[in-house]
């Protein structure tokens, strides 16, 4: 039996604006939803995307324009209001408290009483039947990036919305959790939900939604049937050029910068992964890159790099072929180590601060800092070329962190690491939220870095981007890290298989032996 929705609109924007005091965020954006229909919408990071998608579910209150539900006016005050409506919505930086447990979380944004035994059931049933598989008893500050992102869609499926706004929800997502969630998305809509749905991702966008809206600027610059474009033009339509493709630098390889030799590391955590017999090798000028599902070992393995983690055997880590494992974050800056954490809100930048403090953050050693006083000018200088050069959009270099949107936020932090000319740069999900246009300037400069005779380690779990900029790939998998491999000698196919612990020494090897 075929269902038949409504054809008035689900929800509706007329002439919707919002401004801040350094940028227009919206300029009267006006779009439609229908029942049962997929909407993309599209842009820059920093076209005013993720504002109006705030907007429609009550968290940022516009200055001007209507908003029609079910073709009535409405004023949604707060994200409550908007629940009550039936509006859900997946947020691409994660509204998660770190020291709660994942029912905990998913409890607070319940409007009714519950009964956490109850709900921890309704998590594990809503988690299995769509494939995104989280532990509801787990502690949010355990969990990778991807583990959270899997949280935030189950607490909002768990609301049965009538309208369901995703933004960037596949970013840290594998591409088997990605094809499961597109048919739970295409259910969804099959039973009369309608679907915002933001990524940078355009082959996505192209296979799930129905028609997308494009905005530039703060404005709509225009409305698309993905089905019937391509990649380039959609992207043509986003940022107003060709779609740009990063190009390869001739360059050498050279001494080991990093090494990890025979690395174990048994977790204390219950919901952790043990590192076992872990070993690698990156050289002056060249991209090693480590793929993986995310929850193998990725975020036990970088806080090891980083220092975060300190080890018993100093010689297990070496950097610059000095043994560093009992060396912490400064430490190890100091002897020509940069890091890009996985999570930029929190870890990568301090939400309060501005960009200029920020940059204090991990750059005092750029001079910035004359017998234990801060060099304010020179501070700024560097915070503004950091802006500059990586075409950061924002209010300036006084602008605080949370007020730039996901990619543009990335950009900064890159660009504030690149600058300190490390001799070693690790680099956690590069361009994870971040456009078409970002994602291919951010990789190029990795390109670039390596070319100039840095060791470049990029943990990633888009296989497209590691293909795209390595020179070598290795797979984490149950906390094993297997042999690399130069990308002109693999496949995505290969890499998939390892992905599931199918290479030699790897955890489904263990099992079957």
């Amino acid at each position: 039996m075929t269902i038949q929705f409504s054809t008035q609109p689900r929800l509706e924007l007329r002439g919707i604006s919002k401004r801040y005091p350094s940028v227009c965020a919206n300029d009267n954006v006006s779009l439609s939803v229908m029942p049962g229909e997929i909407h993309a919408v599209l842009g820059e990071n920093g076209a005013g995307k993720s504002t109006l998608m705030k907007i429609i579910y009550g968290a940022v209150h516009a200055d001007q324009g209507e908003m029609l539900w079910d073709g009535h006016p409405v004023k949604v005050a707060n994200p409550a209001a908007a629940r009550q409506l039936g509006i859900g919505m997946v947020f691409q930086h994660f509204s998660l408290f770190e020291t709660l447990t994942v029912a905990e979380n998913i409890a607070l944004a319940l409007d009714s009483r519950f009964d956490l035994a109850a709900l921890s059931v309704r998590i594990r049933e809503v988690s299995e039947r769509y494939g995104l598989a989280v532990e509801p008893e787990r502690l949010v500050h355990t969990l990778s990036v991807g583990e959270r992102q899997r949280v935030e869609i189950v607490r909002c499926l768990l609301q049965n919305p009538r309208l369901l706004i995703m933004d960037e929800p596949t970013s840290v997502l594998t591409p088997q959790a990605v094809i499961r969630l597109f048919v739970t998305l295409r259910q969804l809509a099959a039973e009369g939900c309608a679907i915002l749905y933001i990524s940078h991702k355009l082959d996505e966008i192209q296979q799930l939604c129905d028609r997308a809206t494009v905005l530039r600027g703060g404005k709509v610059s225009g409305m698309a049937i993905p089905r019937e474009e391509t990649a380039e033009s959609l992207a043509q339509l986003m940022i107003g050029r060709a779609l740009p493709r990063p190009e390869r630098r001739a360059h050498r390889t050279g001494d080991t910068r990093l090494q990890l030799q025979q690395l174990n590391l048994p977790t204390r955590d219950p919901f952790g992964v043990s590192l076992s017999g872990i070993n690698l090798q990156v050289h002056a000028g060249e991209i090693l890159g480590i793929a993986g599902v995310s929850g193998n070992g990725q975020a036990e393995l970088l806080s090891v790099l980083s220092g975060e983690q300190r080890i018993k055997d100093a010689a297990a880590v070496r950097l610059c072929d000095e043994a560093v494992g009992r060396m912490g974050p400064g430490r190890r800056r100091d002897r020509g180590l940069a890091f890009v954490p996985e999570e930029r809100l929190g870890r990568g930048a301090v939400p309060a601060m501005s960009l200029t403090d920020n940059a204090l953050l991990t750059a005092h050693r750029q001079g910035l800092v004359r017998k234990g006083l801060i060099a304010s000018r020179k501070v700024r200088e560097f915070a503004e070329a950091c802006i500059r050069d990586f075409g950061v959009k924002c209010g300036g270099p006084d602008a605080p962190a949370r007020s730039l949107s996901g990619g543009n936020l990335q950009k900064f932090i890159v660009g504030r690491e690149m600058r300190q000319q490390p001799k070693v740069l690790i680099v956690a999900q590069p361009t994870w939220g971040v456009d078409v246009g970002a994602a291919a300037f951010i990789r190029q400069q990795l390109l670039d870095f390596a070319a100039q005779g840095v060791a470049v380690l990029v943990i990633s779990e888009e296989l497209e981007e590691l293909f795209q900029i390595c020179d070598r790939i290795s797979v984490i998998a149950g906390g094993r890290l297997s042999a690399s491999k130069a990308v002109a000698e693999t496949n995505s196919e290969e890499i998939g298989l390892w992905m599931a612990g199918m290479f030699e020494g790897g955890p489904a090897e263990q099992v079957a032996a």
